[in-house]
């Protein structure tokens, strides 16, 4: 799975702390938060039809970790909703659109990682691209990284932040394995998510995720525990190790970038019948039958 370059967004307008720029002419400075030290917050939304599935709780996202971090004068929903707006107008985007939030610090005075250093509030940035679901509909393979997830003492990822460097190493070894994605544990050993999904298996009829102990609460987890939830199916929430994912009946990841992606098979363990288990299959239509239903209007 390799995203390629698409060239709908050649001329891509995008926004820079509320300017308006070609991609080519756009340019954050080097004294920003995020170059010096990844002290930035992000989200990732996909626009359907006009509207944005689940912003609130996008956004509520953002600001909340932007709030742990401490960062000052951080712009209220009205206001990013209002900058998204204009980024999509400025490039005429109603659907097939993935669109990538980040909120820095903001511009220091001088180098340093002292957030006393910044003293004109934070920078937010909307990179809205025409981009179709990254994984194959028909299935991705997985291996397990070495490098485990940081525990909540070290890095809690209840903020959702910049910091993607594990996450880029797991990705890392997932390519030189030949897979799509790397399996991330948890410092106990536990499976925490993938290098950038979240991991859900059925067995026995019970749909099993892991705790959000050593990863972000997904926006898109939830919407599928929510839709189990509502189709009576079993739910288990919980610490698992990697051979019960190896023994599972079916499995599937979660996120926005992708929406619900079978796994076909894990470390060279194939999974169920290496397609969409029909667990997977019900929650693929439900999850796309939301998507074109629930968002808020931003077009």
């Amino acid at each position: 799975m390799r995203q390629e370059f698409d060239e709908r967004n050649r001329d891509l307008i995008v926004n820079v702390g509320g300017r308006l720029t070609h991609r080519d002419q756009a340019g954050v400075s080097p004294f920003d938060s995020a170059v010096q030290g990844g002290d930035a917050v992000w989200e990732g939304l996909r626009l359907h039809q006009g509207k944005i599935f689940r912003l609130d709780a996008h956004l509520a996202r953002l600001r909340a970790s932007a709030h742990a971090l401490l960062f000052d004068g951080i712009p209220s929903d009205a206001e990013i909703t209002s900058q998204i707006r204009r980024t999509l107008a400025a490039n005429g985007m109603r659907d097939g659109v993935h669109i990538r939030l980040t909120l820095t610090r903001g511009v220091k005075i001088t180098s340093g990682m002292d957030p006393r250093l910044n003293g004109q509030g934070p920078t937010l940035i909307v990179l809205a691209e025409f981009k179709d679901p990254v994984y194959d509909p028909g299935g991705i393979t997985l291996i397990t990284a070495s490098v485990r997830r940081p525990a909540p003492d070290c890095l809690d990822p209840k903020i959702h932040h910049n910091n993607l460097l594990p996450s880029i190493l797991a990705k890392i070894e997932a390519n030189v394995a030949g897979a799509d994605d790397a399996v991330m544990l948890d410092h106990r050993g536990f499976i925490a998510e993938t290098n950038a999904t979240h991991v859900f298996f059925a067995a026995g009829g019970v749909l099993c995720t892991p705790t959000t102990v050593s990863c972000p609460a997904g926006i898109t987890r939830a919407a599928v525990l929510d839709l189990a939830a509502g189709l009576g199916i079993r739910c288990s929430v919980a610490d698992f190790t990697l051979p019960q994912l190896y023994t599972a009946d079916e499995a599937f990841v979660t996120g926005t970038m992708g929406g619900l992606v079978p796994v076909l098979s894990v470390d060279g363990r194939v999974i169920g019948d290496r397609a969409a288990g029909p667990l997977t299959a019900r929650l693929t239509k439900a999850y796309a039958d939301l998507t074109t239903t629930e968002g808020t209007p931003v077009v």
